[in-house]
């Protein structure tokens, strides 16, 4: 009778130890947060970038492929204007080809570089979606090159500003500037970095636009 007491309590007291080794191990598993993002691209089709739209339209939609189906993404065409040419899942591959097929054809009337105005858009589109629960990013596809009317190019003495704007409401922002030279780009990181930070703001030219990639997705959270 002892020697059954004494296993029966050997036998309770390991079980409280399992149960209370596997409820601290359920604890210390996190949930994984998933937050949809949305990305706005800012597509150069001006006459200067024509040479590389190819490829770049190419790897925009490498960038879609990492992305996931509950993402969402907007195509901002620039060129002499800006505005948008595509919204939807980034995993609807037809639709963004035929979109971009349609609306970044070269335009011998169409003078000008109209970034200014293309990331006026993305970022105004970048704090509306972040007000319905998406981590915001904005990709810039070109060569950042100024043509055409003043008005409607990057003013760089006022747009750290606006980036920094959103920021207040998006935190999260990120920023990826892909294709131009680097001489631009390290512009761009002189202007941006003290206010996105190395994590949140991404430069590559043509030849390290692949590992840009990876650094972007983690970036958004993935």
């Amino acid at each position: 009778m002892n020697k059954r007491l004494i296993t029966l309590g050997v036998v309770i007291l390991l079980s409280c130890i399992v149960i209370k080794l596997i409820w601290a191990g359920l604890k210390n598993i996190k949930v994984d947060d998933f937050h949809p993002a949305a990305v706005m691209f800012v597509v150069d089709s001006s006459a200067s970038n024509q040479a590389q739209l190819p490829e770049q339209k190419k790897f925009l939609k490498q960038i879609c492929a990492q992305l996931d189906p509950e993402d969402q993404i907007k195509i901002i065409k620039v060129s002499q204007d800006a505005y948008l040419i595509y919204e939807g899942s980034p995993q609807n591959a037809s639709g963004i080809t035929k979109s971009m097929e349609a609306f970044t054809k070269y335009e011998p009337e169409a003078m000008g570089t109209a970034y200014g105005e293309g990331l006026k858009k993305a970022l105004s589109y970048a704090l509306t979606m972040k007000k319905d629960g998406y981590v915001p990013a904005v990709v810039v596809i070109g060569d950042l090159e100024n043509e055409g009317a003043t008005d409607k190019q990057i003013d760089w003495n006022t747009f750290p500003q606006n980036v920094k704007n959103v920021q207040k409401y998006a935190p999260d922002l990120s920023m990826m500037f892909l294709y131009a030279h680097p001489q631009k780009l390290d512009f761009v990181k002189e202007k941006l970095g003290g206010i996105l930070g190395e994590d949140k703001l991404i430069v590559a030219p043509e030849p390290t636009v692949d590992k840009a990639l990876r650094k972007f997705i983690t970036a958004i959270g993935r």
